[in-house]
C-alpha cells in the first residue's frame, strides 16, 4: 500500500446522522468486547466483507483515540442509508489525525490509510474540547 498524497484526513463535519450503537471507552483494554458487541449487532444487517470493514474502521479509530488521544473516548456506529457512519470522539480537540509517513509497515501505523481507502468520506473536525474522527463505509444490502 502506497502513502497517499496530501492529508488523508480533511478537517470536515460527518454527514447528519441519528441513533445508532454508542460505547464509552476508557482504555485500550475496552475495545474487544466493544468489537465483539458491535459485530453482533450489525451481523446480518449487510454483506460479511462490509460488516469486518465497520469492525476494522471502528477497532482502528477508537484505538488511536485511546493512544493518541485523550479520555474519556465515545463511539459510535450508524446506519443510514448507502453507508455505515463510523465515528469517535475524544478531547484532544487540537490533535488532528496523523497517519504515519515513512515507517516500516511491520511498526503499524497505517490504519487510517487502510481506513480511507475502504470509506467514500472521512475527516474529522474539533468541537469545543473534543475533536470527532469519522468514516462512512458503504453498504452493500
Amino acid at each position: 500500500m502506497s502513502e497517499p498524497s496530501g492529508t488523508p484526513w480533511p478537517s470536515r463535519v460527518a454527514p447528519d446522522s441519528v441513533g445508532g450503537w454508542h460505547w464509552d471507552l476508557d482504555e485500550l483494554g475496552d475495545l474487544p468486547q466493544a468489537r465483539s458487541e458491535l459485530r453482533a449487532r450489525i451481523q446480518g444487517r449487510d454483506a460479511v466483507e462490509v460488516s469486518e470493514q465497520v469492525v476494522l474502521s471502528f477497532d482502528e479509530m477508537a484505538s488511536n483515540a485511546l493512544r493518541h488521544g485523550r479520555a474519556p473516548v465515545k463511539a459510535c456506529v450508524r446506519e443510514a442509508p448507502g453507508h455505515w457512519l463510523v465515528e469517535v470522539q475524544d478531547h484532544a480537540a487540537t490533535r488532528a489525525p496523523a497517519p504515519a509517513v515513512g515507517r516500516d509497515p511491520a511498526l503499524g501505523g497505517l490504519g487510517l490509510y487502510i481506513i480511507a481507502d475502504m470509506a467514500t468520506e472521512h475527516g474529522w473536525w474539533p468541537d469545543g474540547e473534543t475533536k470527532s474522527v469519522w468514516a462512512t463505509i458503504p453498504r452493500r444490502r
